[in-house]
């Protein structure tokens, strides 16, 4: 019978820097006003009402889960 010995390394979380903060609140504010430029038939295609992508392209740049920003 063999033997398995696992090595391994803890894992360090570094924090994002301010940077690497603000740059994905501009990408993500960017990609919320794409959102709203499609037309009717593009929201349909991915299931989304004009309703919902006006209101989505309306929220803030920092009003975003923490999982979207890390």
């Amino acid at each position: 019978m063999a033997n398995c010995i696992e090595h391994s390394r803890p894992v360090y979380l570094r924090r994002p820097s301010l940077f690497s903060y603000i740059a994905q609140m501009f990408a993500l504010r960017r990609q919320r006003m794409h959102l709203a430029e499609l037309s009717d038939e593009q929201l349909k295609d991915v299931g989304l009402t004009r309703e919902a992508a006006d209101a989505e392209a309306r929220r803030k740049a920092w009003d975003a889960p923490q999982y979207w920003l890390s």
